[in-house]
Protein backbone atom coordinates (compact mmCIF):
# COMPACT_ATOMS: atom_id res chain seq x y z
CA UNK A 1 0.00 0.00 0.00
CA UNK A 2 1.66 3.19 -1.14
CA UNK A 3 2.05 5.79 1.89
CA UNK A 4 1.13 8.58 -0.28
CA UNK A 5 -1.93 9.95 0.22
CA UNK A 6 -4.71 9.86 -2.73
CA UNK A 7 -6.11 13.26 -3.71
CA UNK A 8 -9.80 11.79 -2.61
CA UNK A 9 -7.90 11.30 1.50
CA UNK A 10 -6.09 14.67 1.11
CA UNK A 11 -9.68 15.79 0.79
CA UNK A 12 -10.99 13.88 3.37
CA UNK A 13 -8.65 15.32 5.71
CA UNK A 14 -9.26 19.03 4.83
CA UNK A 15 -13.19 18.65 5.75
CA UNK A 16 -12.00 16.71 8.91
CA UNK A 17 -9.47 19.68 9.31
CA UNK A 18 -12.02 22.44 8.62
CA UNK A 19 -14.39 20.59 11.63
CA UNK A 20 -12.01 20.25 14.03
CA UNK A 21 -11.24 24.44 13.58
CA UNK A 22 -14.47 25.21 13.81
CA UNK A 23 -15.53 23.01 16.81
CA UNK A 24 -12.21 22.45 19.00
CA UNK A 25 -10.67 25.95 18.61
CA UNK A 26 -7.76 26.59 21.99
CA UNK A 27 -10.73 28.16 24.12
CA UNK A 28 -13.15 25.25 23.76
CA UNK A 29 -10.10 22.68 24.56
CA UNK A 30 -9.32 24.73 27.56
CA UNK A 31 -13.06 24.90 28.34
CA UNK A 32 -13.53 21.14 28.39
CA UNK A 33 -10.44 20.13 30.20
CA UNK A 34 -11.30 21.27 32.70
CA UNK A 35 -15.09 19.73 32.36
CA UNK A 36 -15.90 16.55 34.31
CA UNK A 37 -17.11 14.49 31.20
CA UNK A 38 -14.13 16.33 29.31
CA UNK A 39 -16.13 16.33 25.71
CA UNK A 40 -18.70 17.91 24.13
CA UNK A 41 -21.98 15.73 23.41
CA UNK A 42 -23.01 18.12 20.33
CA UNK A 43 -19.72 17.47 18.53
CA UNK A 44 -19.58 14.03 19.64
CA UNK A 45 -23.00 13.48 17.69
CA UNK A 46 -21.82 15.95 14.75
CA UNK A 47 -18.55 14.09 14.19
CA UNK A 48 -20.64 10.79 13.97
CA UNK A 49 -23.41 12.67 12.08
CA UNK A 50 -22.30 14.77 9.26
CA UNK A 51 -18.89 13.16 9.08
CA UNK A 52 -19.33 9.56 10.17
CA UNK A 53 -15.93 10.08 11.87
CA UNK A 54 -16.11 7.19 14.28
CA UNK A 55 -18.13 4.54 12.33
CA UNK A 56 -14.97 4.64 9.60
CA UNK A 57 -12.97 1.97 9.48
CA UNK A 58 -15.80 -0.10 11.26
CA UNK A 59 -17.59 -3.10 8.61
CA UNK A 60 -20.40 -1.98 6.59
CA UNK A 61 -21.95 -5.31 8.15
CA UNK A 62 -22.01 -3.95 11.84
CA UNK A 63 -23.30 -0.27 10.94
CA UNK A 64 -19.72 1.49 9.77
CA UNK A 65 -18.47 2.79 6.46
CA UNK A 66 -15.72 0.14 6.20
CA UNK A 67 -12.51 2.12 5.03
CA UNK A 68 -9.31 1.13 6.15
CA UNK A 69 -6.65 1.97 9.00
CA UNK A 70 -5.23 4.53 6.81
CA UNK A 71 -8.38 6.90 6.44
CA UNK A 72 -8.65 6.30 10.78
CA UNK A 73 -4.87 7.57 10.48
CA UNK A 74 -5.92 10.69 9.14
CA UNK A 75 -8.34 11.57 11.31
CA UNK A 76 -6.57 10.73 14.09
CA UNK A 77 -3.49 12.83 13.44
CA UNK A 78 -6.05 15.63 12.72
CA UNK A 79 -7.38 14.91 16.17
CA UNK A 80 -4.18 15.16 17.57
CA UNK A 81 -2.90 18.25 15.89
CA UNK A 82 -6.12 20.18 17.43
CA UNK A 83 -6.19 18.63 20.71
CA UNK A 84 -9.70 17.97 20.39
CA UNK A 85 -11.18 16.23 24.06
CA UNK A 86 -13.32 13.41 22.40
CA UNK A 87 -12.98 9.73 23.30
CA UNK A 88 -12.22 9.27 19.92
CA UNK A 89 -9.16 6.76 20.82
CA UNK A 90 -11.36 4.88 23.61
CA UNK A 91 -14.05 3.69 21.21
CA UNK A 92 -12.94 3.46 18.02
CA UNK A 93 -9.16 2.67 18.55
CA UNK A 94 -9.27 0.58 21.53
CA UNK A 95 -12.72 -0.45 22.27
CA UNK A 96 -13.62 -1.28 18.02
CA UNK A 97 -10.28 -3.06 17.67
CA UNK A 98 -10.33 -5.07 19.80
CA UNK A 99 -13.95 -6.53 19.33
CA UNK A 100 -13.40 -7.41 15.75
CA UNK A 101 -10.03 -9.33 17.03
CA UNK A 102 -11.76 -10.81 19.30
CA UNK A 103 -13.64 -13.51 17.23
CA UNK A 104 -16.80 -13.40 19.29
CA UNK A 105 -19.69 -12.13 16.49
CA UNK A 106 -22.40 -11.61 19.10
CA UNK A 107 -19.86 -9.44 21.00
CA UNK A 108 -19.58 -7.35 17.45
CA UNK A 109 -23.21 -7.33 16.80
CA UNK A 110 -24.52 -6.16 20.33
CA UNK A 111 -21.13 -2.87 20.75
CA UNK A 112 -20.14 -2.18 17.60
CA UNK A 113 -23.18 -0.48 15.31
CA UNK A 114 -23.33 1.69 18.92
CA UNK A 115 -19.92 2.57 18.55
CA UNK A 116 -19.83 3.65 14.87
CA UNK A 117 -23.25 5.94 14.79
CA UNK A 118 -21.75 7.40 18.60
CA UNK A 119 -24.51 6.37 20.61
CA UNK A 120 -22.63 3.79 22.73
CA UNK A 121 -19.21 5.10 24.48
CA UNK A 122 -16.51 2.43 25.43
CA UNK A 123 -13.17 1.44 26.90
CA UNK A 124 -10.38 -1.02 27.21
CA UNK A 125 -9.08 -1.59 30.47
CA UNK A 126 -5.83 -2.97 30.99
CA UNK A 127 -3.06 -1.33 32.65
CA UNK A 128 -2.79 -2.24 36.73
CA UNK A 129 -0.66 -1.51 39.68
CA UNK A 130 2.24 -3.02 37.93
CA UNK A 131 2.01 -0.45 35.26
CA UNK A 132 3.11 -2.76 32.79
CA UNK A 133 1.85 -3.35 29.40
CA UNK A 134 2.67 -7.33 28.53
CA UNK A 135 0.61 -10.65 29.32
CA UNK A 136 2.62 -11.15 32.85
CA UNK A 137 0.95 -7.04 33.75
CA UNK A 138 -2.84 -8.54 33.79
CA UNK A 139 -3.39 -9.93 37.42
CA UNK A 140 -7.23 -9.39 37.97
CA UNK A 141 -8.98 -11.82 38.90
CA UNK A 142 -12.39 -13.38 36.89
CA UNK A 143 -14.00 -16.32 38.74
CA UNK A 144 -16.70 -17.83 37.10
CA UNK A 145 -20.28 -18.01 38.93
CA UNK A 146 -22.74 -19.97 37.88
CA UNK A 147 -23.73 -18.79 34.07
CA UNK A 148 -21.45 -15.53 34.23
CA UNK A 149 -18.06 -14.35 35.26
CA UNK A 150 -17.39 -12.17 38.43
CA UNK A 151 -14.29 -9.68 38.31
CA UNK A 152 -12.55 -8.45 41.47
CA UNK A 153 -9.68 -5.90 41.37
CA UNK A 154 -8.39 -2.56 40.04
CA UNK A 155 -7.41 -1.18 36.29
CA UNK A 156 -5.43 2.27 35.78
CA UNK A 157 -4.93 4.27 33.13
CA UNK A 158 -8.00 3.94 31.31
CA UNK A 159 -9.20 6.15 28.84
CA UNK A 160 -12.28 7.93 29.70
CA UNK A 161 -13.18 5.17 32.10
CA UNK A 162 -15.78 7.55 33.89
CA UNK A 163 -17.94 7.92 31.09
CA UNK A 164 -17.90 4.85 29.20
CA UNK A 165 -20.92 2.94 28.61
CA UNK A 166 -19.35 -0.10 28.54
CA UNK A 167 -15.70 -1.58 29.85
CA UNK A 168 -13.76 -4.13 27.66
CA UNK A 169 -11.36 -5.73 30.71
CA UNK A 170 -8.50 -8.16 30.25
CA UNK A 171 -8.65 -10.51 33.48
CA UNK A 172 -6.85 -13.77 34.56
CA UNK A 173 -9.06 -16.71 34.98
CA UNK A 174 -7.53 -20.24 35.32
CA UNK A 175 -7.32 -20.80 31.08
CA UNK A 176 -5.31 -17.79 31.18
CA UNK A 177 -5.91 -14.02 30.57
CA UNK A 178 -9.18 -13.96 28.74
CA UNK A 179 -11.52 -10.79 27.90
CA UNK A 180 -14.59 -9.45 29.68
CA UNK A 181 -17.55 -6.97 29.02
CA UNK A 182 -18.47 -5.12 32.14
CA UNK A 183 -21.88 -2.41 31.50
CA UNK A 184 -21.86 0.48 33.12
CA UNK A 185 -23.87 0.95 36.46
CA UNK A 186 -23.13 -3.05 37.23
CA UNK A 187 -22.97 -3.79 40.59
CA UNK A 188 -19.24 -3.60 42.12
CA UNK A 189 -18.41 -0.99 39.46
CA UNK A 190 -17.13 2.31 40.56
CA UNK A 191 -14.94 4.38 38.45
CA UNK A 192 -12.52 7.74 39.68
CA UNK A 193 -11.15 10.26 37.42
CA UNK A 194 -7.05 9.75 37.96
CA UNK A 195 -4.76 13.45 38.47
CA UNK A 196 -2.86 13.55 35.33
CA UNK A 197 -0.13 15.85 33.92
CA UNK A 198 -2.52 16.13 30.44
CA UNK A 199 -6.65 17.72 31.14
CA UNK A 200 -7.43 17.07 27.43
CA UNK A 201 -7.41 13.29 27.73
CA UNK A 202 -9.13 11.79 30.62
CA UNK A 203 -7.98 9.04 32.67
CA UNK A 204 -9.56 6.84 34.84
CA UNK A 205 -8.85 4.69 37.89
CA UNK A 206 -11.79 1.55 37.60
CA UNK A 207 -12.37 -0.78 40.49
CA UNK A 208 -14.24 -3.94 40.57
CA UNK A 209 -15.56 -5.62 43.55
CA UNK A 210 -17.21 -9.28 43.07
CA UNK A 211 -18.49 -7.10 40.11
CA UNK A 212 -20.45 -9.72 37.21
CA UNK A 213 -19.61 -9.14 34.15
CA UNK A 214 -20.03 -11.08 30.23
CA UNK A 215 -17.23 -13.35 28.19
CA UNK A 216 -15.72 -11.61 25.03
CA UNK A 217 -14.76 -14.47 23.28
CA UNK A 218 -13.09 -17.72 24.65
CA UNK A 219 -11.71 -18.24 27.80
CA UNK A 220 -8.04 -17.92 28.64
CA UNK A 221 -8.09 -16.49 24.62
CA UNK A 222 -7.61 -13.32 25.24
CA UNK A 223 -3.77 -12.30 24.92
CA UNK A 224 -3.35 -12.65 21.29
CA UNK A 225 -6.55 -9.87 21.26
CA UNK A 226 -5.06 -7.76 23.79
CA UNK A 227 -1.67 -7.77 21.78
CA UNK A 228 -3.29 -7.24 18.41
CA UNK A 229 -5.52 -4.22 20.43
CA UNK A 230 -2.21 -2.59 21.63
CA UNK A 231 0.05 -2.58 18.13
CA UNK A 232 -3.12 -0.90 16.30
CA UNK A 233 -3.31 1.68 19.64
CA UNK A 234 0.33 2.53 19.03
CA UNK A 235 0.02 2.80 15.39
CA UNK A 236 -3.54 4.72 16.01
CA UNK A 237 -1.22 7.19 19.06
CA UNK A 238 1.87 7.61 16.50
CA UNK A 239 -0.52 8.91 14.13
CA UNK A 240 -2.00 11.15 16.75
CA UNK A 241 1.83 12.48 18.22
CA UNK A 242 2.74 13.21 14.32
CA UNK A 243 -0.03 15.69 14.36
CA UNK A 244 0.62 17.46 17.49
CA UNK A 245 4.41 17.66 16.47
CA UNK A 246 3.47 18.75 13.16
CA UNK A 247 1.31 21.52 14.52
CA UNK A 248 3.90 22.71 17.41
CA UNK A 249 6.29 23.21 14.26
CA UNK A 250 4.14 25.20 12.74
CA UNK A 251 3.74 27.37 15.75
CA UNK A 252 7.44 27.63 16.30
CA UNK A 253 7.96 28.27 12.38
CA UNK A 254 5.19 31.25 12.67
CA UNK A 255 6.36 32.94 15.99
CA UNK A 256 9.73 33.26 14.78
CA UNK A 257 8.69 34.82 11.21
CA UNK A 258 7.23 37.74 13.79
CA UNK A 259 9.26 37.82 16.68
CA UNK A 260 12.09 40.70 16.79
CA UNK A 261 14.63 40.73 19.45
CA UNK A 262 17.72 42.87 18.84
CA UNK A 263 16.43 44.32 15.78
CA UNK A 264 16.13 41.45 13.58
CA UNK A 265 13.13 38.66 14.06
CA UNK A 266 14.47 35.31 15.35
CA UNK A 267 14.29 32.92 12.74
CA UNK A 268 17.13 34.84 10.81
CA UNK A 269 19.36 33.89 13.41
CA UNK A 270 21.14 30.64 12.94
CA UNK A 271 19.97 28.75 16.54
CA UNK A 272 16.35 29.29 15.93
CA UNK A 273 17.47 27.45 11.99
CA UNK A 274 18.78 24.89 13.43
CA UNK A 275 15.51 24.26 16.16
CA UNK A 276 12.98 24.32 13.85
CA UNK A 277 14.95 22.16 10.75
CA UNK A 278 15.74 19.79 13.37
CA UNK A 279 12.19 19.38 14.34
CA UNK A 280 10.75 19.07 10.44
CA UNK A 281 13.01 16.43 9.56
CA UNK A 282 11.42 14.83 12.94
CA UNK A 283 7.98 15.61 12.14
CA UNK A 284 8.46 14.27 8.57
CA UNK A 285 9.98 11.11 10.11
CA UNK A 286 7.12 10.80 12.77
CA UNK A 287 4.69 10.71 9.57
CA UNK A 288 6.39 7.89 7.85
CA UNK A 289 6.71 6.06 10.23
CA UNK A 290 2.93 6.72 11.34
CA UNK A 291 1.63 6.31 7.85
CA UNK A 292 3.77 3.03 7.64
CA UNK A 293 2.15 1.83 10.45
CA UNK A 294 -1.34 2.63 9.38
CA UNK A 295 -0.63 0.92 6.15
CA UNK A 296 0.27 -2.66 7.85
CA UNK A 297 -2.73 -2.31 9.87
CA UNK A 298 -5.32 -1.69 6.68
CA UNK A 299 -3.35 -4.46 4.59
CA UNK A 300 -3.13 -6.98 7.56
CA UNK A 301 0.81 -7.37 7.39
CA UNK A 302 2.72 -9.37 9.49
CA UNK A 303 4.83 -7.05 9.93
CA UNK A 304 2.43 -5.33 12.29
CA UNK A 305 3.80 -5.96 15.91
CA UNK A 306 7.46 -4.70 14.26
CA UNK A 307 6.39 -1.69 13.06
CA UNK A 308 3.79 -0.55 15.64
CA UNK A 309 6.87 -0.63 18.31
CA UNK A 310 8.98 1.54 15.82
CA UNK A 311 5.97 3.91 15.20
CA UNK A 312 5.30 4.16 19.00
CA UNK A 313 8.90 4.77 19.80
CA UNK A 314 9.99 7.41 17.35
CA UNK A 315 6.81 9.49 17.22
CA UNK A 316 6.62 9.42 21.07
CA UNK A 317 10.20 11.14 21.29
CA UNK A 318 9.57 13.28 18.11
CA UNK A 319 6.46 14.93 19.72
CA UNK A 320 8.23 15.60 23.28
CA UNK A 321 11.11 17.08 21.66
CA UNK A 322 9.22 19.24 19.04
CA UNK A 323 6.48 19.99 21.84
CA UNK A 324 9.57 20.64 24.09
CA UNK A 325 11.69 23.10 21.42
CA UNK A 326 8.40 24.81 20.59
CA UNK A 327 8.62 25.82 24.48
CA UNK A 328 12.22 27.12 23.94
CA UNK A 329 11.57 29.07 20.82
CA UNK A 330 9.00 31.02 22.16
CA UNK A 331 10.78 32.52 25.12
CA UNK A 332 9.00 33.36 28.17
CA UNK A 333 5.87 33.42 26.73
CA UNK A 334 6.30 29.80 25.78
CA UNK A 335 6.41 28.88 29.33
CA UNK A 336 3.12 30.99 30.25
CA UNK A 337 -0.59 29.58 31.41
CA UNK A 338 -2.11 30.92 28.48
CA UNK A 339 0.30 30.66 25.70
CA UNK A 340 -0.89 26.70 24.32
CA UNK A 341 2.35 25.45 24.12
CA UNK A 342 1.65 23.82 27.25
CA UNK A 343 -0.95 22.07 26.60
CA UNK A 344 1.03 20.38 23.84
CA UNK A 345 4.24 19.64 25.58
CA UNK A 346 1.89 18.16 28.43
CA UNK A 347 -0.05 15.98 25.86
CA UNK A 348 3.62 14.70 24.36
CA UNK A 349 4.52 13.62 28.02
CA UNK A 350 1.51 11.40 28.47
CA UNK A 351 1.04 9.59 25.38
CA UNK A 352 4.91 9.51 25.45
CA UNK A 353 4.59 7.04 28.30
CA UNK A 354 0.51 5.71 27.61
CA UNK A 355 0.86 1.94 26.44
CA UNK A 356 4.64 1.78 27.10
CA UNK A 357 7.37 4.20 26.02
CA UNK A 358 10.17 4.46 23.72
CA UNK A 359 12.72 2.70 25.90
CA UNK A 360 10.02 -0.44 26.59
CA UNK A 361 8.83 -0.53 22.79
CA UNK A 362 12.38 -0.93 21.63
CA UNK A 363 13.39 -3.90 23.70
CA UNK A 364 9.48 -5.55 22.40
CA UNK A 365 11.25 -4.56 18.72
CA UNK A 366 14.24 -6.54 19.33
CA UNK A 367 12.20 -9.08 21.10
CA UNK A 368 10.10 -9.42 17.74
CA UNK A 369 12.78 -9.28 15.79
CA UNK A 370 14.55 -11.91 17.59
CA UNK A 371 17.70 -9.45 17.99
Amino acid sequence: MSLILSAEQEQFRASVRRFLEDTSPETEVRRLMDSADGYDKDVWRAMAGRLGLQGLAIPEEFGGSGFTFVELAIVLEELGRALTCVPYFSSVVLAATLLLASGDEAAKRQYLPGIADGSLLATVALAESSDRWDERGVTLAATASGAGWRLSGEKRYVLDGHIADVVFVAARTPAGVSLFGVDRGAAGLSTELMSTMDKTRKQARVRFSDTPARLVGADGEGWPVVSRTLDVAAVGLAAEQAGGAARVLEMSVDYAKVRVQFGRVIGSYQAIKHKCADMLLEVESARSAAYHGAAAVAGASAELPVVASLAKAYCSEAFTHAASENIHIHGGVGFTWEHPAHLYFKRARTSHALFGGPTYHRELLARRLGI
